[in-house]
């Protein structure tokens, strides 16, 4: 019997005169039935929303950051595919989706420990990077490419954020008041020279 599958799945045959198994990424494969046997994977982009709660950053300030990522299984490497197909075949996109989110959320909160809150809060493309390649390597090894991850959101409940927020605004109005007062002094100093 001939079996077709979409370029969204893949399709394993093993069984009588199929060692290795033959994987067929999007296509047709035919199967002996009774003596061969055929398993799907599905190649769905999968979207995870990686938390990292009350983590200590470097200099021991609590804060948690959530990220976006995007995985899927990689059809068109045959690595990939057959370590994909050796982890996850007979799981459900569910039961993949929960070892790649804890993979991504545990290299996540390594590289928050690592970091300073400032450098994520300021350099969030930094940080996105730094996560995307700690993860991406790891996640080759199962057959899982990583599409592209970004930061969502930081927050803290000690106010430190906020209170970072303060000293710039604070900066800020200081370094406006000085520049009125120096306009102003200049001002007058043409003025006075106008006169004479």
């Amino acid at each position: 019997m001939f079996f077709t599958c979409g370029p969204n799945e893949a399709m394993v045959v093993s069984g009588f005169c199929r060692s290795p198994p033959v994987m067929v990424a999007g296509g047709r494969v035919f199967v002996l039935p009774c003596i061969q046997q055929i398993q799907r994977i599905s190649l769905n982009t999968l979207t995870l929303n990686v938390k990292s709660e009350k983590v200590y950053t470097r200099h021991g300030v609590p804060i948690s950051v959530t990220g976006i990522a995007q995985v899927k299984i990689q059809g068109q490497n045959k690595e990939m595919l057959a370590a994909a197909c050796q982890m996850f075949l007979g799981k459900t996109e569910a039961e993949i989706a929960h070892i790649a989110l804890e993979t991504l959320e545990g290299h996540q909160r390594a590289i928050m420990a690592h970091m300073t809150v400032e450098e994520i809060y300021k350099d969030r493309q930094k940080f996105s990077e730094q996560v995307f390649k700690v993860a991406s390597s790891d996640l080759v090894n199962m057959g899982i490419s990583v599409v592209s991850y970004t930061l969502k959101d930081i927050h803290d409940d000690q106010d430190y954020l906020h209170s970072l927020g303060k000293a710039r605004t604070a900066q800020v109005q200081k370094d406006a008041r000085i520049g009125e007062a120096e306009a102003k002094r200049d001002a007058g100093i043409r003025e006075a020279k106008a006169k004479q």
